[in-house]
This record gives C-alpha cells, structure tokens and sequence, in this order.
C-alpha cells in the first residue's frame, strides 16, 4: 500500500485527485496493471493555478490543457511503472463513461451527466493511470438517491439536459443569447446547482475557458 499512497500522494501534489478506481481493462492496459485510475482536477484553486503556470499554457499553442495532462500523467506513469491513458487517444477511444460507471464512485445523473460522490456535476477526467499495484479509495454513494430536490434537473434555462438525451443544438444557441452569457462566464447551470459539487466548485475563469473550449 505504500506505493499507493505515494502515487495518490504525487497527484496531489499536482492539483489531481484520483476520482475512482476499477479493474484494469486488458484492450487499454498493460498485462501487468492491478488498478486502473480515473483522474480529475482537484475542487480547489491548485490545479488551475498551476496549469497557468505551465510551459503548455504560456506558449500559446493548441490544447494547453490536454497537453499539460499528457505530459503530467505522462510522467507519472514512468514513476509508477504503469501507462497513461487518456480520452483523446484512439481509435480505439477508451472508454471511460463505462469505466467510470463500474468503479461504485460515479452513476449517471437525471441530467445525464456523470455525477461523482465527492465532486457532484462537476467531475472530469484529465486521463487514467493503469498501474502495477491495487490501490482502494474510501466506498462511495451515489449523492443523487439522497437528494430530494434534485435541482439539476430544472437548472438548466432551455431544458436541453435530460436522463436520455442532451440537446447540443438548443444549448449552443442559448448561449449565443444575452441570456446565455451567465452559462458562458460561470459554467453550466446545471453542474453549478449540484448540491454534492458545491464545495468543488470551478473557478470562473476556469469555467470561463472551458466554456470557450465548448462553445467556439
């Protein structure tokens, strides 16, 4: 467990938090994986500070986020030994939506969205890592069966979110509105009205940015 503890301890020293943890999948992982890692962003102001910090974003080229990622996780996965894996590569394209539903650490939201035990809407993925040791995280529980109100559902201004479907057409043009610039400067209605994703809440420049990202 030492080596878990120092891996966990090595993304967080990165602004990362290891969301969830599976079995490895043997068409992405090496053979001798034990754990496959889903890896977000921390809900704090360490991550994005130090992404901006970073050569990847102050060089002004493409993708500074995914490139950062690459090259942390890239690292990282020398360290320990393992691989790094990342929702960009492909095809084949991992497929961490399936990943994510078998770790017990993150379900599907009445908003269709991921919902995570911890971080709520806002849970992302910045890649996985599939390492040579098991490592455990604390058990979880899905925050949705304990939410009464269920603001998700009625947060968004167009109702382009639901269980089974998400309206990107109706989306993209509410935030081509007046109306819209809220969503564009402060994120998703939705994700922000997650009770669980309070605490972990983005800052407005990082939600900003990658509403950009989303919208351009």
């Amino acid at each position: 467990m030492a080596r878990a503890s120092e891996a966990l301890s090595a993304l967080t020293d990165q602004g990362l938090v290891a969301l969830a943890v599976t079995a490895p999948d043997p068409e992405f992982c090496p053979p001798e994986a034990h754990a496959l890692i889903l890896i977000g962003p921390a809900g704090d102001a360490l991550w994005w500070d130090r992404l901006k910090a970073a050569p990847e974003w102050q060089d002004g080229a493409a993708d500074p986020v995914d490139r950062w990622s690459k090259r942390v996780l890239g690292r990282l996965a020398e360290r320990f030994g393992g691989r790094a894996l990342f929702p960009s590569d492909g095809p084949p394209w991992p497929p961490f939506f399936r990943w994510a539903q078998e770790t017990g650490a993150l379900w599907q939201s009445p908003v269709g969205m991921l919902v995570h035990a911890d971080q709520g809407l806002w849970v992302s993925f910045r890649g996985a890592l599939a390492l040579p040791f098991a490592v455990t995280l604390p058990p979880a529980e899905n925050p949705c069966e304990t939410c009464l109100t269920q603001p998700c559902r009625t947060a968004c201004p167009v109702g382009a979110l639901s269980a089974t479907a998400y309206d990107t057409a109706r989306c993209h043009a509410h935030l081509d509105t007046p109306r819209g610039r809220d969503c564009l400067t402060e994120g998703c209605r939705a994700r922000r009205a997650c009770p669980a994703g309070i605490p972990h809440a983005r800052l407005a420049d990082q939600s900003a940015y990658h509403m950009s990202r989303f919208h351009r």
